[in-house]
């Protein structure tokens, strides 16, 4: 009996290492939960995922191309039956999407695009242009329409950063005394956004603004600014996070612009469930939501990357 009880737990473990639990697992890929906005993804993914019947793996791939590369690897080989995935980069992330794809495991992009197409099934991603305009509008309104100002830019290597400047620039530089005097990378970093603003304000005192790429930047900005005794300068941030929505009820930072990481990253997984199911989203690749402006007039119901109603 006995020997009967460990041939049949030899036969399970055998069991799950060849995969076959893991037929069931949808793998959830990201830049680090660090970032609050990457770990909302994540949650949203897994919980979704878990709603519809799924195991889940969830991997970080700290913007690092390699390091993604060798953790799609990983999920091929367990069989996974697709792939949500927050890129990281958006040339090298091609050719790691392509090898799920002629493994046969569908992926679905959130958050970031990919310079390619047909390779993912889906590219669910947010309107980060409409959503810059809409922060920009709102930074001239808060700036008078006039005034120098600092832009601080996100990783050069990610579409959404180039995205979001140049809707910035399309509404701000109709303003001719809307003047920037800087322009700065700080790679979506809070502590570089930090080091970064200190600089800046160094050299230019005399600023009454400055425009972020997303919130983890503004809040680097705003703890120099606040640590130099400028809270009097405005800043405008781009994610809707749970800190920078606390400052601005605190009378700090003084809006952003909310993309929906978390209802995102559900769609992404509904949409991996019925390609699975019936092997096709109904849908086109690419795929734009809305962003939302947050200011003091609504920051009171946003959690978590969610507006409630």
């Amino acid at each position: 009996m006995k020997l009967s009880k460990l041939f049949l737990g030899a036969f399970l473990a055998s069991t799950l290492i060849a995969g076959n639990v893991l037929a069931d697992t949808i793998a959830i890929i990201t830049p680090s939960h660090d970032n609050p906005f990457f770990k909302a993804e994540a949650d949203g993914a897994e919980a979704r995922a878990k709603e519809l019947g799924y195991d889940t793996i969830v991997l970080v791939h700290d913007d690092d191309a390699n390091k993604q590369s060798e953790l799609f690897d990983t999920v091929i080989a367990r069989g996974v039956k697709a792939i949500i995935l927050d890129n990281a980069g958006a040339d090298a992330s091609v050719a790691a999407v392509q090898k799920a794809k002629d493994a046969g495991i569908p992926s679905f992009l959130i958050d970031r695009e990919i310079t390619a197409t047909g390779v993912a099934v889906s590219q669910i991603v947010s309107n980060n242009y409409q959503g810059a305009q809409l922060g920009a509008e709102e930074f001239i309104r808060l700036m008078g329409e006039e005034g120098n100002y600092v832009e601080l830019v996100g990783k050069e290597s990610d579409t959404n950063a180039g995205i979001r400047s140049q809707g910035y620039h399309d509404v701000i530089d109709q303003f001719p005394d809307m003047k920037m005097v800087a322009r700065q990378t700080a790679n979506w970093s809070q502590t570089e956004a930090f080091t970064v603003m200190e600089s800046i304000l160094q050299a230019n005192p005399n600023i009454k603004g400055v425009i972020s790429g997303n919130d983890t930047m503004a809040m680097g900005a705003w703890a120099a600014l606040e640590a130099a005794g400028r809270k009097d300068v405005i800043v405008v941030g781009f994610d809707g996070s749970n800190d920078v929505r606390d400052s601005i009820r605190a009378g700090g930072i003084k809006a952003t612009v909310l993309q929906p990481a978390y209802q995102q990253a559900q769609l992404a997984v509904t949409q991996a469930d019925k390609y699975i199911k019936t092997g096709s989203t109904g849908l086109d690749e690419k795929q734009l939501m809305d962003c939302v402006l947050i200011n003091s007039e609504n920051a009171g119901r946003l959690e978590t990357f969610a507006l409630s109603n």
